[in-house]
């Protein structure tokens, strides 16, 4: 039984490594998509104190017992509107102010953990204080579904773009844009980000799930 236990331990070992490994040896490029809207249109400015992006990870199996979750705010943005509907935006995320909610009563670990985060194993915020959605399209979402709008966009963090496809309720009124997207699953490592823990204390999911919301008034 020991000799059993044994090599499934080492084998559990060896497959953890070949994956980190793995992981470590992918080339990391950009990707984008190319643009369909335009910049006609009213100019509205994102409010920032108002605005947020909330983010949640997980190790080794998505519960709310094996994850951490939090916010980050925005340091611009400017939506376009045209003819009373969404035409395009860019949201510029300040990741400085990344940080942990759910131990916001734990000074001690909240410290290390933000810390964490913000060093090179993570976000490397030093070096890329800046993470950015840009909407390269806007469409209506099929009759029925909880959300009115499809957005595709171009997701920038670490240097690294990829196209993000986010399901979002947009509401154009008195002055006012808000967009709020679906909960969205972010594939990490497709950002540089491949930090992995020992895999005695549990591998940490490669997707981070994210979820923005925007409020933004015209400028006049």
């Amino acid at each position: 039984m020991k000799k059993v236990l044994t090599a499934t331990v080492l084998a559990a070992v060896f497959a953890g490594a070949f994956l980190i490994s793995c992981g470590k040896d992918k080339p990391l490029t950009s990707e984008s998509n190319e643009t369909t809207v335009t910049k006609d249109g009213s100019v509205y400015a994102v409010d920032t104190l108002n605005s947020k992006i909330e983010w949640r990870g997980f190790k080794v199996v998505k519960s709310d017992n094996t994850s951490h979750f939090g916010t980050i705010r925005f340091e611009s943005g400017d939506v376009t509107v045209k003819d009373g509907k969404l035409e395009s935006g860019k949201f510029v995320a300040d990741m400085t102010t990344l940080t942990s909610v759910d131990l916001k009563d734990d000074a001690e670990n909240l410290n290390k953990l933000n810390t964490h985060l913000k060093s090179g194993d993570f976000f490397e915020v030093e070096k890329f204080p800046t993470a950015s959605y840009e909407i390269t399209g806007v469409a209506e979402n099929a009759a029925g579904s909880d959300y009115n709008t499809v957005l595709d966009g171009n997701l920038t963090i670490k240097g690294i773009t990829k196209p993000v496809q986010f399901h979002a309720n947009v509401s154009v009124k008195d002055g006012e844009i808000s967009i709020a997207t679906q909960p969205k699953d972010v594939k990490r490592e497709d950002f540089g980000v491949k930090f992995q823990l020992p895999l005695a204390n549990g591998i940490i999911k490669d997707e981070v799930n994210l979820q923005i919301f925007i409020k933004a008034l015209e400028q006049k």
